[in-house]
């Protein structure tokens, strides 16, 4: 019931009620516009209500909660994940969304994301999902669809099917970059190791490693070539077995900064100085790398910046606006500190 002022902001809306003939009820219906109450009788009261300057005061609306969205991420242990949840959560706010984070449900060996937690989505109306670091089954890629809930791979593990938006990092020019930053310094005998073999992002930054050597004309080495997990412990046992070959490297392109400090430990145990003796170069520019002894020189991938664009690409598929392009690339970028210095003389 809209009720009038008090004495001195004007008429009660029974005192209305009262010159109009009707009840306080009936009063109330035509000033809440209500369609039940007889032409008449609306008349009396509309006549009643100008005479005596009523004021109707506007009806108090409840705010409508904000809309949600759902992220998961492969994992909440990492400074990767936190760059991640960082950008989401800025693009969000300025969208007005709440986020909803979930952490676990997209392991890379062999998990899939668990068919409850789908149910879960459903129920507490989530407008749109995140996927980072995903590996999701053709199953659950055609619920979301059946479901038709809006989502978006950040980094995606493997290549998405045809038609699903996704956003990362040019991790060709990456591998490209940091194996050009090498060659300039005159290495020659240069390694590399990747993260998992089928990833996406491995497969790529190797290729940009390959195309380096070709376009100097270095022949290329599949001993050099060492595939791993994005472990450091991982990293470090294949930095062993390279500086166990009867030529090893004179510098190494490590596809994470979280393996690169495996080859660290690694080089450390052989009595080996960075980059004295062996040139190191990451990939990520974590904070990890500004962290270890020497600053870890690496290929930085905006993750960031990433999510935040992948979230407002979530945005505007929430908005019934489909991409042009399914795959957004953003570009990397070398960060040089002090694990990478000039070939010393043989």
């Amino acid at each position: 019931m809209v009720r009038g002022g008090s004495a001195t902001a004007g008429p009660t809306l029974a005192v209305v009620a009262r010159e109009a003939g009707v009840s306080v009820p009936t009063a109330s219906k035509v000033v809440n516009g209500r369609e039940d109450v007889a032409p008449e009788t609306r008349r009396r009261v509309t006549e009643a209500l100008d005479r005596l300057g009523y004021v109707r005061r506007p009806r108090f609306e409840a705010p409508k909660p904000p809309r949600m969205v759902d992220l998961v991420v492969h994992s909440l242990e990492s400074s990767w994940s936190g760059a991640v949840l960082h950008g989401v959560e800025q693009a969000a706010h300025d969208a007005g969304l709440e986020v909803v984070v979930s952490a676990g449900l997209t392991r890379t060996r062999g998990a899939r994301p668990e068919r409850g937690w789908f149910d879960k989505l459903t129920a507490r109306g989530s407008a749109g999902v995140l996927f980072n670091l995903a590996e999701l089954s053709p199953a659950q890629y055609s619920w979301l669809t059946q479901h038709r809930i809006p989502f978006v791979l950040i980094d995606p593990v493997l290549e998405p099917p045809p038609g699903v938006v996704s956003v990362g990092a040019a991790n060709w020019q990456g591998g490209t970059t940091a194996t050009d930053h090498l060659l300039s310094l005159g290495h020659e005998r240069i390694a590399v190791i990747a993260g998992y073999r089928r990833k996406m992002c491995s497969s790529a930054r190797v290729a940009g490693y390959r195309s380096a050597l070709t376009a100097a004309g270095i022949p290329y080495r599949a001993d050099y070539v060492r595939y791993g997990n994005f472990m450091e412990t991982t990293a470090r046992h294949r930095m062993l077995q390279l500086l166990d070959l009867p030529e090893p490297p004179t510098a190494v392109f490590v596809c994470s900064d979280k393996m690169a400090l495996g080859v660290y430990e690694a080089l450390a145990e052989r009595g080996l100085r960075v980059p004295d003796d062996i040139s190191v170069v990451g990939f990520d520019d974590l904070p990890e790398a500004r962290w270890a002894t020497p600053g870890l020189t690496t290929v930085r991938q905006p993750l960031s910046e990433m999510a935040q664009t992948a979230l407002r690409l979530l945005v505007r598929m929430m908005e019934g606006d489909q991409p042009e392009g399914t795959r957004t690339e953003l570009s990397t970028r070398l960060v040089e500190r002090a694990s990478t210095g000039a070939l010393g003389p043989a």
